[in-house]
């Protein structure tokens, strides 16, 4: 007994830190220190930012409905928020975490109290920053058990290991970031793609930190993987071992086994890992979809016992080539909610009584002029720099406020409340050689304003402006329904075949290239909301917007005040 208690802490524990909920109350209070420390890559010793020394972050580990208190003191020379992906802070904006958003950033040498609260999110979640770009390396695992008495949907695993899926520069992140703005084009790719912090075997000066996860034969594992890497969707995959997918973004699905996950920059995915095969030495692996194929990182997944190892550990050969729109698209695609008696499902349909509100987003990457001629890496020779839009806007951050405080004290002139239901003009979204006139966005800070309990039925569609790309599009404040997806170019007629049975229930969805994806849910969480491409380059070229949910007419459904140490900008 003494063994295996020993063997499920290490489990838990070699993330780099861990807190645990309390036995006694459902309100838990942590301390997060941002500061920068020495970290050793690729041959290279670096400082990165980092929360409490750890990189990844700390895992917090909660129950269903708990509240946190995390006091962030801001120990770098930068500015700094936290975001709590996929917690839905209900009628509680205040502590979301996007700069000039909802709050203005916690300063160096300041600190700021964020009251997360919980509500029906269950399984895992993450946490990182929202400003520039410092989510590179500021990020952690926020896994939501249910209360207690209450069981898994499925077998119960003899442990969980904790998996986060990232990346590694060996320039300062400080330094991509600023270069990528200036030249105008894409940033430098990464120097690595990373599982639990490391590189892995096929990266110089890697093999002797590659994570090793060790396992029993004959037992199974519940995986939480969240992909934190910046600006890739990822392929995941084991040797010889198929995966079952039983929950993400915070909710239950249908077990899906599959033999390698396509996960989404934001999204979680919680899978079954039966440990099945001949004791032996197997690559756990990821590498890139969507861009020139990179060096896979690996991890390896280790039975214990007494057995002789074939060298080299055998290699997954399950994993999609770089351009395998396919595999990506119908893995997204197959995902269902569980839909049960336990655990049943909302799906807006529309009454009587109202009218579901109907938006049609576009999703493009455009470009603007390139002032003072210091593009050098733009399109046209360097006459243009690229940007993003949604619905042809190109989202601006407000310079003084953040638009959640220009709200709730009506301040003019933070936002505008004109942000159009549909796009400006229509085309052939995903025609071949589209017009240069199409190319260039407006900029502009406008909102969405919906009124609450509205049921809302939005349809996003990427655009082949330059190419076209995926998009994987977060809403912060709510999780909803991915009712549709598809390639080509929406049209009404998709409606009939939308999934209202058991579609999934997420908070980050994948838009494919030249696809839509069309979701649903209902406003019934007042605030002020970002959504935004998760891919960090198109949010920092402006592919977002924000919604305002406006309060209902009954107390428990207005927007609860701010706290007293809200930063200032």
């Amino acid at each position: 007994m003494k063994a295996f208690i020993l063997q499920f802490l290490i489990v838990f524990i070699f993330l780099g830190g861990i807190f645990l909920p309390s036995e006694a109350a459902n309100v838990h209070h942590y301390k997060f220190r941002i500061k920068e420390a020495s970290f050793t890559k690729l041959c290279e010793t670096k400082n990165i930012l980092t929360v409490n020394g750890q990189f990844p972050g700390p895992t917090l580990r909660l129950r269903q409905g708990d509240t946190i208190l995390v006091d962030v003191y801001n120990r770098a020379q930068e500015n700094i928020t936290v975001h709590w992906h996929g917690v839905k802070q209900p009628r509680y904006p205040w502590s979301d975490g996007p700069e000039f958003v909802t709050q203005c950033p916690i300063r160096p040498g300041t600190k700021f109290t964020q009251r997360i609260v919980l509500s029906d999110e269950i399984g895992s979640l993450w946490w990182h920053a929202h400003s520039e770009w410092s989510r590179a390396t500021v990020h952690g695992l926020l896994i939501v058990y249910p209360n207690r008495g209450v069981n898994y949907p499925f077998p119960q695993p003899h442990a969980e290991v904790p998996l986060v899926l990232g990346e590694w520069w060996k320039t300062d992140i400080k330094e991509v970031f600023s270069e990528f703005l200036r030249r105008g084009a894409d940033p430098i790719v990464s120097d690595a793609f990373l599982i639990n912090g490391q590189p892995g075997d096929f990266y110089n000066c890697s093999k002797p930190d590659t994570f090793n996860l060790e396992v029993d034969q004959g037992k199974t594992y519940l995986v939480r993987m969240v992909n934190a890497a910046m600006n890739n969707i990822l392929f995941f995959g084991i040797a010889n071992h198929k995966i079952t997918v039983v929950g993400s973004d915070g909710a239950y699905t249908k077990p899906l086994k599959r033999d390698h996950i396509a996960i989404s920059p934001g999204q979680t995915i919680d899978f079954l890992l039966e440990a099945n095969q001949e004791p032996n030495h197997y690559y756990i692996g990821a590498n890139v979809f969507g861009t020139p194929p990179r060096t896979t990182t690996t991890a390896i997944l280790k039975y214990r016992g007494n057995y002789t190892q074939f060298s080299p550990p055998i290699f997954p050969n399950n994993l999609p080539i770089f351009n395998d729109t396919n595999a990506s698209f119908n893995f997204t695609k197959s995902l269902k909610s569980l839909a049960s008696k336990e655990h049943p499902i909302n799906v807006p349909k529309g009454n009587s009584n109202k009218k579901m509100t109907k938006l049609f987003f576009t999703l493009s990457v455009n470009t603007i002029p390139c002032e003072n001629n210091n593009c050098d890496l733009g399109p046209q020779n360097g006459t243009l720099r690229l940007k993003a839009s949604v619905n042809n806007i190109s989202f601006v951050n407000p310079p003084k406020f953040n638009i959640l405080e220009a709200y709730y004290n009506n301040i003019n002139g933070v936002y505008g409340d004109n942000f159009p239901s549909k796009p400006p003009f229509k085309y052939n979204y995903t025609g071949d050689n589209l017009p240069l006139e199409l190319w260039t966005p407006e900029l502009g800070t406008e909102v969405k304003v919906i009124e609450y309990d509205s049921e809302v039925e939005l349809v996003f569609q990427s655009t082949s402006l330059l190419g076209g790309i995926d998009h994987p599009m977060h809403l912060h404040g709510y999780s909803f329904y991915v009712v549709g997806l598809g390639l080509g170019t929406y049209n009404a007629s998709e409606a009939k075949y939308y999934n209202l049975d058991d579609p999934p229930l997420v908070n980050t969805i994948t838009v494919p290239r030249r696809g839509w994806a069309a979701i649903r849910f209902k406003a019934n969480n007042p605030g002020v909301w970002f959504m935004h491409c998760h891919f960090e380059r198109h949010v920092s070229w402006g592919m977002g917007m924000a919604f305002i949910i406006k309060d209902g007419k009954l107390p428990e459904q207005k927007m609860l005040p701010p706290p007293k140490d809200m930063p200032l900008c």
